[in-house]
């Protein structure tokens, strides 16, 4: 019985050597991400029009998310919350997504992961104009479906992230302490109920990455070891020159989490002239710029979560 226990003690290690070196990611994953696919699933987004915090319209962006994330073998959960904003008191939900990987949900949702990837989905409220918002957050939302493909096929790296869409990250008049941010600022609120060895280490969060003039510039706010490695990233992959450090601080659904101890950097193109305006279409998003956004991205999130 004991040489039995010995021989099969051997061939489970051997079996789970194998399986780990099966499932290593490629060293060129960042290459399998389509700025075309990304600019298809933004497109959808945008043709359904407004969709600021509980309205139908975001209801309908929330549905086809949950659809791909499915179809990329990622179980969804959505956070929902009611918080009191100058419109009243509003219904939020964040739609959170972490990959099976042939695990059961309740497994997924049981086990810690080590980092986030966020975005927010909703578009600020404008009365008088319909406001689509192509890159604003069109463009986030939409790479990260197109990542959560590729990560699919990289399941070591992928069972160790969770996708993050924030709710309500518009102010519905002008930023202030309980304006804007509310779904990160209620995530990070859930966050700290958690033990610290059972939160999330890192979030890279995206934020405007489609404009066609490319000029990503990381805010002072970002951790600075997560800048470095960004654009260590962006110089491995001849991208250097769409990326650098900001000079001012932002504002964004980085700083909640940020706030309770999360490393946290947000990549962002804050120099787009239609920001805000009803110009913000989809004339305005490549996906050249979403490619490149999100080749970095995947590149980055692959040194993160093997180190």
């Amino acid at each position: 019985m004991r040489l039995f226990l010995i021989l099969y003690a051997a061939l489970a290690v051997a079996f789970v050597g194998c399986k780990e070196e099966v499932a290593a990611p490629p060293a060129d994953l960042h290459t399998q991400l389509s700025g075309a696919n990304a600019l298809e699933q933004v497109a959808l987004h945008v043709g359904i029009g407004s969709r600021t915090p509980g309205s139908e319209g975001l209801a309908k962006s929330r549905a086809l998310l949950i659809d791909a994330l499915t179809k990329n073998g990622w179980a969804s959960q959505e956070q929902s919350f009611k918080n009191r904003t100058p419109n009243g008191v509003v219904t939020f939900v964040n739609l959170r997504a972490r990959f099976l990987g042939g695990r059961s949900v309740e497994e997924v949702w049981a086990e810690p992961v080590k980092g986030l990837l966020g975005s927010h989905y909703d578009t600020k409220i404008y009365k008088n104009f319909e406001f689509v918002g192509a890159n604003d957050a069109g463009s986030s939302t939409g790479l990260l479906v197109e990542i959560s493909r590729v990560l699919s096929a990289a399941p070591s790296l992928a069972r160790d992230l969770e996708l993050v869409f924030f709710d309500g990250e518009e102010a519905f008049v002008r930023y202030t302490r309980t304006d804007g941010l509310y779904g990160s600022r209620h995530y990070a609120q859930e966050i700290i109920k958690k033990p610290i060895e059972l939160r999330p280490k890192f979030l890279v969060l995206l934020d405007m990455v489609g404009d066609k003039d490319l000029n990503v510039r990381v805010p002072v706010n970002s951790s600075r070891r997560l800048t470095d490695l960004l654009l260590q990233s962006a110089d491995e992959l001849g991208k250097r020159s769409y990326f650098g450090a900001g000079g001012n601080a932002i504002l964004d659904d980085h700083v909640p989490l940020d706030n309770v101890g999360v490393e946290v950097i947000d990549i962002i193109d804050l120099d787009y002239s239609p920001w805000h305006t009803k110009g913000d279409t989809m004339d305005k998003v490549s996906a050249e710029s979403l490619e490149t956004v999100g080749q970095v991205t995947v590149h980055l999130l692959q040194k993160l979560l093997t180190e």
